[in-house]
């Protein structure tokens, strides 16, 4: 069956947040789509952009290539070569890189963007972000898409899907976001159908589907020829889900039962809980005791195949340190973050509700000790990952509490860093692994000749200090060149977008997206 949420039942229940105006499965009216974005700084008539002098970060290599020259004709990079060597053409648009560090636009593979096009999509290009993967719950992100594609509106490339797909009950129901519940493998096999002919580019698995509904996604998907990816249901274990060719599996929960000495009793005790419909605050509470133990017994000789397994399988895995963070350490969130002005008042109020009512006052203060440790061992886990080859990706869970679109991304990378990772292996999960993710390694990911000219020009070096990502200088959006003044401009625009009292009061629901 296909959710319905509302207004009232969200704000009730304090699991509000996510959408400011109407989402189509909701059967609210949607908020009429903002006038796009024009280009600012658009390229001469002659289309070229020379970036001079600037020094070339190769993510995949981790290496810097001083002196470099980079030539921008309409939207892909033409050539790439030693400053003293390449020629500029007249009438190009110079952009001087001297003593500047330049690196591939930037992926944020895990967000959740509501319908405020005037809000979402320019902070994320003006943060240096041009790809984003849509997770679900905003059954317009897949028209947006287009939209972008086709150029009638300005913001990131993304691949998209519609509604997320979890058992039934769902721990959704009454409260949001757009779901499709499916209670056997029949009704899995007809959400996928249905979510691909709407234009879904994957389907989004959730937390509560049964074995054999997950099973029947994983052969259905296959047929079709798209991926399935999202979280690893409580009933299916996470060696068995990447057999079964799940592509990405979303932030840390999943990872310790089947790594623990006591896999077999904690499967049983979770399959025991008793959650229902809508109980989603109650399941996020249910579930610590097991994931702790979980945690506190790993055996590291299990975990080691189960890193391998995942290897093997290249299935990927979107940690999402900085969500994390904020669902075990809520302590650290900042109220007064400056960079909050940018959202419409109604949506950080709900965000402040949903932090205190799910996050913060249903633990005890063992618990809190207790997520704390989780924490710092989901950080662990970050450079086990990559040092067994499981491929990663930079996500952010950008539409849940307390995340700042665009601005989260940053904060992903210094904790991925914080983590263990080199600062080349975070720019990579953010750059080329989601390029290869994509199969997209040939158009994205890197600076080279022939490559979509997706850029950020930063004014510090990234290899040395990974918040250096922060310093934007300029960014290049598929050939069109947001300069200092055109960033600054898009974030007054922001500004005031978040101020406009026919935003703020647009109705519809509020949803909160996909944290637990």
């Amino acid at each position: 069956m296909q959710g319905r949420i509302s207004r009232r039942s969200v704000l009730a229940g304090g699991l509000a947040l996510g959408v400011i105006g109407g989402v189509g499965a909701t059967g609210c009216a949607p908020e009429p789509p903002s006038p796009p974005l024009p280009p600012p700084a658009p390229a001469p008539a002659d289309g070229v952009i020379a970036i001079t002098g600037v020094t070339v970060v190769e993510v995949d290599a981790g290496r810097r290539r001083p002196a470099t020259t980079v030539l921008v004709r309409g939207d892909r990079i033409t050539e790439v070569g030693p400053t003293a060597r390449v020629r500029v053409p007249p009438g190009a648009t110079a952009v001087d890189g001297t003593g500047k560090f330049l690196i591939p636009g930037l992926a944020d593979m895990h967000v959740h963007t509501v319908p405020l096009e005037r809000t979402f999509p320019p902070l994320y290009l003006v943060n240096g972000i041009t790809t984003v993967r849509e997770m679900g719950g905003n059954p317009d992100a897949v028209t947006y898409r287009d939209r972008v594609a086709a150029g009638a509106a300005f913001g990131p490339r993304s691949q998209a899907t519609r509604l997320l797909v979890d058992g039934s009950p769902s721990l959704w129901e009454g409260i949001g976001p757009p779901y499709v519940a499916v209670a056997d493998a029949a009704q899995a096999r007809a959400a996928v159908r249905e979510q691909h002919a709407a234009g879904a580019d994957f389907i989004k698995v959730y937390t509560r589907l049964s074995p054999e509904a997950f099973h029947a996604i994983a052969e259905e998907t296959r047929e079709l020829g798209i991926p399935f990816l999202g979280h690893c249901s409580d009933f299916v274990p996470l060696p068995e889900a990447s057999d079964a060719g799940i592509r990405s599996i979303e932030h840390l929960w999943q990872f310790w039962y089947a790594a623990s000495r006591e896999e077999d009793r904690l499967r049983r005790e979770v399959a025991a809980v008793p959650i229902a419909g809508g109980e989603y605050g109650g399941w996020y509470t249910k579930m610590h005791d097991a994931e702790y133990a979980a945690a506190r017994s790993t055996d590291r000789r299990k975990a080691a195949r189960v890193l391998e397994r995942l290897a093997s399988n290249g299935t990927f895995v979107t940690p999402t340190l900085v969500q994390h963070r904020i669902a075990d350490t809520p302590s650290t969130v900042r109220a007064d973050d400056p960079r909050t002005r940018y959202l419409p008042a109604p949506y950080t109020e709900i965000m402040k509700v949903q932090l205190q009512q799910i996050y913060m006052q249903r633990r005890t203060p063992a618990q809190n000790v207790e997520r704390r440790e989780l924490f710092e061992r989901r950080m662990d886990l970050v450079p086990e990952l990559a040092e067994a080859g499981v491929p990663l990706l930079a996500g952010t869970d950008t539409g849940t509490p307390s995340l700042v679109p665009g601005f989260a991304l940053h904060e992903e990378l210094e904790l991925l860093v914080r983590a263990g990772l080199t600062t080349a292996q975070a720019l990579r999960a953010a750059t080329l692994e989601p390029a290869r993710y994509l199969g997209l390694e040939d158009e994205q990911g890197s600076i080279a000749p022939g490559k979509v000219a997706d850029l950020v020009l930063l004014d510090a070096d990234p290899l040395r200090d990974i918040t250096n990502t922060t310093r934007i200088d300029s960014v290049v959006v598929r050939g069109c060149l947001l300069d200092g003044a055109a960033r600054e401009q898009m974030l007054d625009d922001v500004l005031a977008a978040s101020q406009d009292p026919a935003a703020a009061a647009a109705p519809g629901p509020m949803v909160c997206a996909c944290c637990r």
